[in-house]
Formats: structure tokens, sequence, C-alpha cells
């Protein structure tokens, strides 16, 4: 090999390594911040990792910081290539670690496929695991569904009952998903509400202890196949409405009273028709009558022409 073609191959050598080398310092240069970040905080997420997620068209600073909350929170299951795909399927890699962090704090069985899951699902999971954390009020009725502010039902001794309650709920993360919504409980609290109030003997038993009703609603295990467990039941508020009882008899009773008086005038309709038959039927004997003494005479002309009947001498 002649000098002339080792000058080349040197020149070539130097000028890719030049490359190279501009490379390196240009991704270092765009990425070092992150980098350093991931490094000080033990993330461990390399430069060239960062450049191949723009690349793949992954958001480098939200892996990086989902990332670091997870290593500093101590979440080993999280790892780089997960967060990467999760974000590459839509989901929301923050609100997912949030979520699992919380859940670590809480002592909350929950790992990152579930937390995956349940989030690509389209559910809340770092709102489902606060709720879990801290269990929210369900105002049973809700006045912006049901239209009205409070249940009402009618005890057996016919007095109405109006009913607001209070349902206290926390996540279920195991029925989380495919499990049923919060409209799910409160509808079945208000027809648990109503169908305890109409199983009491008097409304003087559930106003003496509201708790039957919320005694009651528990023990159907309203909460069953569900998204959420129900913590407790609150009566808020119950009032005495109107005697419903008095309210049905007395519309009973005039319905009877029409019934009765229908019948009546059926039976006086009757009686006037079969008193104008009995009268047409006396008109018809007196005009039978009428005829038959019309018949008279000429019967007794015809007993004189054929010599029947004969006049008696006069003595």
């Amino acid at each position: 090999m002649n000098k002339d073609a080792l000058q080349i191959l040197i020149i070539i050598g130097v000028g890719f390594g030049s490359l190279v080398a501009i490379i390196v310092v240009a991704v270092f240069a765009a990425y070092f911040k992150l980098w350093l970040r991931a490094f000080v905080t033990r993330a461990k997420i390399g430069p060239f990792a960062l450049l191949f997620m723009s690349l793949r068209k992954v958001n480098p600073t939200s892996i990086v910081d989902a990332k670091i909350m997870a290593v500093q929170a101590g979440l080993r299951e999280v790892t780089t290539e997960r967060l990467e795909a999760l974000y590459l399927a839509g989901g929301n890699i923050r609100n997912v670690v949030r979520a699992l962090i919380i859940a670590h704090r809480a002592k909350i069985t929950l790992d990152w496929n579930t937390a995956s899951a349940i989030d690509l699902a389209g559910r809340n999971v770092l709102e489902a695991v606060q709720t879990s954390v801290n269990p929210k009020v369900i105002d049973c009725p809700d006045p912006k569904s049901f239209g009205r502010n409070t249940l009402d039902g009618v005890a057996k001794n016919g007095i109405q009952l109006k009913a607001r309650a209070r349902v206290t709920v926390r996540t279920n993360l195991a029925q989380l998903i495919g499990g049923a919504t919060e409209e799910t409980i409160v509808a079945r609290v208000n027809e648990g509400i109503v169908s305890a109030i109409g199983s009491c003997a008097t409304h003087a038993e559930v106003l003496a202890n509201p708790m039957l009703i919320a005694k009651t609603v528990l023990d159907k295990g309203l909460d069953s196949q569900t998204a959420y467990e129900i913590v407790s039941i609150d009566i808020a508020d119950i009032d005495v409405g109107v005697n419903v009882g008095a309210r049905l008899q007395a519309d009973q009773a005039e319905a009877d009273m029409r019934i009765a008086r229908a019948k009546a005038e059926e039976r006086r309709a009757r009686a006037v028709a079969a008193e104008q038959e009995m009268k047409a039927l006396t008109v018809e004997n007196q005009a039978k009558v009428v005829l038959a003494e019309a018949e008279i005479p000429l019967a007794m002309a015809d007993a004189y022409r054929s010599g029947s009947l004969r006049a008696k001498a006069s003595t």
C-alpha cells in the first residue's frame, strides 16, 4: 500500500471518527440535562436511550420524569421499557406511576399490569387509588340525575316517609375492570331504601330507629360485582309524608260508591223497563178485551140467523 492510499484511509478514518464524535457531542448536548437528571437519581437511562426514544416518537422528558418518581419511591417493577410501551399505547404514564406510589405507600395490592390495564381501559387509575385510600361520599338520591331530593317509601301502615342517605364508598381495585360504576351503586341503594321502608310495619318504627334502613340495605350486599365497596350507609334525613294508605282507602271507597251507584242505576233502569213492559202488556190485554167484546154482537147475530138462538116467549 503506497503512502497516498494510506493517507486517504487515515483521512477517511479521521473524518468518520470526527463524525461520530460530533454525533456523540450533539446527543450529549441535546439530552445532557435529561441524562444528568436520570444519572443523579439512579434512573439508569443513557443518552442514546433518550435518542432512540425520540426516534420512536416517545417523549423522553415524560419517561425520565416517570422513571425518577418510580425509582425514588422504590418501585422496581417500573422499567423504562414498560413506561415506553404504555406511552406508545396511549396510556397516562404519570397517573399510573403516581397511583402505584400511593398504593405502595398505603400497602394496597396493585401491580403494574393491573394499573396499566385500568388506565388503558379508560378509567382514572389515580382517582381510583385515591378513592380507595380516602373514601368518597355519594348522595342518595342524586338530585342531578334523580330529579328529586328524597326517596319516597311507604310503610305497611300506609304512611309515606321521605328519606335521604349518604353512602360512603371506596374503590374495589380487584373489580375495577369490568365492575359496575357509581350509577349502579346509587340505583341499588335507592331501591334498597324504598324496599326497607316498605318492609317496616309502621312508620314510627323507622322514625324511632332509622339505622334499621341502613342495616337492611347493607345486608343485601349491594356492592356485589361493582367497582366500589360500600363502607357505610347513613340516613341523613327522614320526614313523614302523606298518609298514602288513607288516600288509597278514600279513593277505593269513592270507586266503590261509584260502582254501587252504577249498579243501583242499572237496577232502577231495569225496574223502569219492566214497568213499561207491564204497562204495555196491560194495554195489549185491554185491547184484546175490547176486540173480544166487539165480537159478541156479531156472534149473537149469527146465532139468530142460524136459529141457534131464539127469543124466549113471555108468559
